[in-house]
């Protein structure tokens, strides 16, 4: 095998048995890859994209994997860190296999690296059009203030409601809402990973789900609250509850923020979250 050489596939399980030990060497810094590939496993391959994935390795001389790539249309492609010749080379290989790339997502530098080579390869216009920090749970620190109320893990009869809340959080973070509403709802209330705060009347005001635990880490996601309630503390108060259950596992605690919304980065460290690396998605017109 010559160095550094891209493999392509289209099965999910090939692509787990030869990378699935090196996304679990690093599970912070590969916590999406992992958990869209274990949805891809247990919940069937169009669960979040509407055409059939493509999964990538890029392997050294002694077959072991470096880097990875996971792409589920229409959304960004998914890389794992790449120095810049090795995005190089990957742009060469998917512009070759006439591969559709509408956008990258990935650690800062790495993802700027590809848009750059992506760019010169194919004469298409690169934008970065989201920022994201990547956190990881330190110590738990509760707020000092809890608004009125209690947590409540969601149930059946908050189906509905969870679908409407994941619309509304699509729309208010500028993506689209690719997964059916009702069967993203369906996902998070099979395992639990819904909690809502609400009001002593019973009320529902905040919600915060997490992902299934993988490899021996949780991330907390989403954390939604609607507009006319927000400045109440209820989304501290959620996410620490769903944060601290979370920890009690035992399971690396994560979750991302949108560096252009200094309110949830600033919260998230009060509560005792650290930063890990910034990662961003640049969009190709």
């Amino acid at each position: 095998m010559e160095p550094r050489v891209w493999q392509l596939t289209d099965d999910l399980a090939e692509f787990l048995d030869v990378a699935g030990d090196f996304l679990r060497s690093r599970p912070a810094l590969h916590t999406v890859t992992l958990t869209v590939a274990e949805a891809l496993r247990t919940r069937g391959p169009y669960t979040h994209g509407t055409e059939p994935p493509r999964f990538g390795m890029l392997r050294d001389a002694d077959g072991v994997v470096r880097a990875t790539l996971l792409h589920t249309p229409p959304r960004p492609l998914q890389l794992t860190p790449l120095g810049p010749e090795e995005a190089a080379a990957l742009a060469g290989r998917l512009a070759e296999a006439g591969h559709r790339v509408p956008g990258v997502w990935a650690e800062r530098e790495t993802s700027a690296a590809f848009a750059s080579a992506w760019q010169l390869r194919t004469g298409v216009t690169a934008e970065q059009s989201q920022r994201q920090r990547l956190y990881r749970l330190a110590e738990l620190t509760p707020p000092d203030r809890v608004p009125p109320g209690r947590a409540r893990v969601a149930g059946a009869a908050d189906r509905e409601l969870l679908a409407r809340w994941y619309t509304q959080f699509a729309a208010d973070t500028g993506e689209r809402a690719l997964q059916d509403p009702l069967q993203w709802a369906d996902s998070r209330l099979a395992h639990g990973g819904a909690t809502f705060w609400e009001t002593p009347d019973g009320t529902p005001v905040s919600l915060a789900g997490h992902l299934p635990e993988s490899a021996g880490q949780i991330r907390v996601a989403p954390v939604y609250t609607p507009a006319a309630l927000r400045g109440h503390g209820y989304a501290g108060a959620v996410t620490a509850e769903v944060s601290g259950r979370a920890a009690a596992t035992g399971a690396e605690v994560l979750l991302f923020t949108d560096l252009a919304n200094p309110v949830s980065n600033r919260l998230y460290q009060r509560l005792g979250y650290r930063p890990v690396a910034d990662f961003a998605t640049w969009t190709f017109a």
